[in-house]
């Protein structure tokens, strides 16, 4: 398929197939209702005791440095010194993606909430070499306060788009990760924070779920209406906080789902685009991506008074599938071969026409392939167990 057929999509059709098979939406908005009455007790307090427990050479410290690795070449090790400031840089990786979309291993409220400050230390110190810029998709399972902690140990130049998931018809999921953020922001401060993004794919799930497939329709606003209102008591409660630096607010959702007055609202738009789902060769994903992006996004946000900057919040490529019915996607396989092709097309390329994105995602999520099955757990560069995938190559170019 050419370059023009792509343009000639449906593009709201593929964004909802998109977003019909995606993964963390899906497992958060079950998790977090699950979770609200365990997360609201303990979910401002473990910050500050994560900050407070790392300060001294207690069991908390020694447990930091269990984030060394001695697997294969891709491994990142800290030192003997204890400090995870001090650690092995891989030679196989650099710093050539934009920016990284990252959910903590054990984060969302379902899995019990069995994130570690080690592991975290452990995937900042990869990550790190290969981007200066992370996107979190929600607050809960106190994953802000353990990405900006581990930051904090690492000393690494990283910066951290926060997240709060919204869950329709759960005011609660809001205001607790809202509270959660906050306590975060008291206790590490502005440095390492680029942004806070209110929602993730809110507008599609609920316009979908009302039987439409319109952001900008009645029903659509009547989604944008929880959005907005969240949005302002987001910036409500930056405004209180007297910090020494204004922190913007986002938003997210699939490419063609944004309603236009959340659009009007923020200070960015996190746009999620697979060429993988529009059903495109390996060889066009690049085009693909990047045409619907500046289509779709770019250009109509440029209308708009406040002029959101918008960023791709999601693009990849698969690597494996469950199953053999979705190991192609009717024009290419999912396989690291084709993930490469996708990096070499991509990634320098949008860096030197200056196109920010998250590249998704940084490792393989087992819990998706036991979930979901098809390609939904194999989207990383790196698998499960953090080695960078056997065959795969990062490109050469450095980031803006």
């Amino acid at each position: 398929m050419d370059d023009s057929s792509h343009r000639g999509l449906n593009m709201s059709s593929t964004l909802e197939k998109q977003a019909k098979s995606s993964r963390k939406s899906k497992y958060i908005v079950i998790g977090s209702i699950v979770a609200v009455v365990v997360l609201a007790a303990v979910g401002t307090a473990v910050g500050v005791l994560v900050s407070k427990s790392n300060k001294s050479s207690s069991t908390g410290s020694s447990d930091t440095t269990a984030a060394s690795s001695t697997s294969n070449s891709s491994s990142t090790s800290s030192s003997s010194s204890n400090d995870p400031s001090v650690f092995t840089k891989d030679n196989n990786l650099r710093k050539a993606f934009y920016g990284l979309a990252y959910t903590p291993e054990g984060s969302l409220p379902d899995t019990g909430c069995n994130s570690t400050l080690e592991s975290v230390i452990k995937d900042v110190q990869l990550m790190s070499q290969l981007t200066s810029r992370i996107r979190l998709y929600g607050g809960d399972c106190n994953q802000s306060a353990l990405v900006l902690e581990a930051v904090k140990q690492t000393k690494v130049d990283v910066e951290v788009f926060l997240g709060n998931f919204v869950v329709d018809g759960d005011t609660g999921a809001y205001e607790r990760q809202r509270d959660v953020i906050k306590s975060a922001i008291e206790t590490y401060g502005t440095e390492h924070i680029a942004g806070i993004t209110v929602g993730n794919e809110f507008m599609l799930n609920y316009v979908v779920a009302h039987n439409s497939d319109n952001p900008n329709s009645a029903v659509g606003d009547e989604g944008a209406a929880i959005l907005l209102a969240n949005i302002a008591d987001t910036r409500s409660m930056l405004a209180g906080m007297n910090l020494d630096k204004t922190i913007p607010v986002g938003n997210s959702d699939a490419g063609s789902y944004f309603n236009t007055k959340v659009l009007s609202a923020v200070d960015y738009g996190l746009s999620n685009v697979h060429a993988w789902f529009a059903n495109t060769t390996a060889a066009a994903a690049s085009s693909w991506v990047t045409n619907f992006f500046e289509e779709t996004n770019v250009q109509p946000a440029a209308l708009l008074s406040n002029k959101p900057k918008m960023y791709i919040a999601e693009t990849g490529w698969p690597t494996a599938s469950k199953d053999l019915g979705n190991a192609n996607n009717g024009a290419s396989d999912a396989s690291i071969a084709n993930l490469q092709i996708f990096l070499d097309t991509f990634v320098c390329e949008a860096n030197t026409a200056g196109i920010p994105y998250f590249f998704f995602e940084f490792f393989d999520e087992v819990w998706k392939d036991i979930k979901y099955g098809g390609v939904e757990g194999h989207w990383g560069l790196f698998d499960e167990e953090r080695n960078l995938k056997t065959g795969l190559t990062i490109p050469t170019c450095v980031s803006p």
